[in-house]
């Protein structure tokens, strides 16, 4: 075959594939997970209601603004409950979750569902699973265009679509957490930069705020990065002062003193909401705080180093590949859906390729075990999707967890990965003088 032909046909064969992982894993989670989750559900007997992350957050909505009732109230929580579980939460039944889906969010993501607060919630349902899809779609291309990777379309086409076969997609769709809402705001804020359009950056950066524990470093990262160049870049950070002020002075007058109800929730919900870190899986607990605090102030250390670096620049893109992964590693969640926050430094490493190949064993080693753990998801799910067709789906359901062995892995090998490129790159660097987007794939 021609250098030429393989380089046009390359293109179709990874959005062919792509499309395959797309059927394995999306049939795997309907036919294969869902079923098994809720068999073992039914077994434990543990309540289940719509089971919606969104719900929580619909339902304080809707009773603040409609019927000015205080989202954080025990009564609206219990309420809560019935729609969320099935039913009230029995303290005294063992088999009870701990958990009791309270309103646990900044008030002002009030606005952000009020036009949805008049639907059914079955409607909103189906709205924010597919609305929070199309996002995460998007997002892939966003945060490329925010790094400076420009690559053939059908490779970004390709992107979009495992987007959307990962675990995160997957969780989403049957979740609704506005995780990826998060992510894709802070996507367009870096794109927004990238365009020069601060005001814009601003606002969006204020609006990721609804979950401050996923966007926090994030946002921190922008405004340390609007100094660098301050007459230049200024705007950014007064659009999100005046942003965020809006919101609790919007907040405020719809319920007063919700600050100190948000807070008394938020102070209650380590006791039962919160997971290990990822830190503290792999590592003791004195460890774990130790490698947290050290991840924070090598973050800090670089994100000074590169606070004058220009948007859509190489070291700009790194510093969103640190930023995202060090959220994740510190961030007491495990949840899947908040690792769709990995995607601009998966797109770092992606970009990168042909640098860390050149960097030496460790960095090489590290990427390679990113992707592997990724295709083994991938493809796991693939071979037992195509199990179904020749053995029954209830006995695959003992193998139901495989594709989530490497789950736990991807986070800190993307955080190892970054790490260990960032510093056989860029070591002996002082100061930022890369303003070249990455190369085209």
């Amino acid at each position: 075959m021609k250098p030429g032909h393989h380089a046009s046909v390359l293109p179709w064969l990874l959005l062919g594939a792509s499309l395959l992982i797309a059927f394995g894993m999306w049939h795997w989670a309907e036919d294969i997970a869902a079923p098994a989750y809720t068999a073992q559900a039914v077994a434990k007997g543990r309540p289940i209601g719509n089971n919606s992350d969104l719900y929580p957050r619909w339902l304080g909505a809707r009773e603040l603004l409609l019927h000015g009732r205080d989202p954080y109230s025990p009564e609206v929580t219990r309420e809560i409950q019935i729609g969320f579980y099935g039913r009230p939460l029995n303290p005294q039944n063992p088999s009870d979750p701990i958990v009791p889906e309270s309103f646990v969010y900044p008030l002002y993501v009030v606005f952000l569902l009020a036009p949805t607060l008049t639907m059914r919630f079955t409607t909103v349902q189906e709205i924010f699973r597919w609305l929070l899809l199309f996002l995460l779609a998007c997002s892939v291309p966003v945060w490329m265009y925010a790094i400076g990777f420009r690559t053939r379309v059908m490779f970004t086409v390709a992107g979009m679509v495992l987007a959307v076969s990962s675990s995160a997609a997957i969780f989403e769709y049957h979740q609704h957490n506005l995780a990826v809402f998060v992510v894709f705001m802070l996507a367009a804020a870096a794109a927004s930069a990238v365009r020069g359009w601060l005001v814009l950056a601003g606002f969006l950066l204020a609006l990721a705020t609804i979950k401050p524990e996923l966007s926090g470093l994030n946002v921190l990262w922008f405004l340390l990065w609007a100094t660098g160049c301050w007459v230049e870049r200024k705007r950014l950070v007064f659009s999100f002062v005046g942003a965020m002020a809006a919101l609790f002075i919007a907040a405020e007058v719809v319920s007063p003193h919700w600050m100190g109800k948000f807070l008394s929730a938020l102070r209650e919900y380590p006791s039962y909401g919160s997971d290990p870190s990822i830190l503290r899986v792999f590592l003791p607990s004195f460890l774990a705080k130790a490698a947290a605090a050290g991840l924070i102030g090598v973050l800090v250390v670089l994100s000074w180093q590169w606070r004058k670096a220009p948007a859509g620049s190489e070291y700009f893109g790194w510093a969103l590949a640190w930023v995202s992964t060090v959220t994740l590693a510190v961030l007491p969640k495990l949840a899947p859906y908040n690792q769709s926050l990995l995607i601009p430094a998966l797109l770092v490493v992606l970009a990168n390729r042909e640098k860390i190949q050149q960097s030496g064993l460790l960095p090489r080693a590290l990427a390679k075990g990113v992707f592997a753990c990724l295709m083994w998801q991938w493809l796991t799910s693939l071979l037992l999707s195509l199990s179904t067709f020749l053995v029954p789906v209830a006995r695959l359901r003992a193998a139901v967890h495989v594709p989530d062995y490497t789950s736990i892995a991807v986070p800190p090998l993307t955080l190892l990965t970054v790490a260990a490129t960032t510093f056989s790159l860029f070591v002996n660097s002082t100061k930022v003088n890369s303003t070249k987007p990455f190369g085209k794939a």
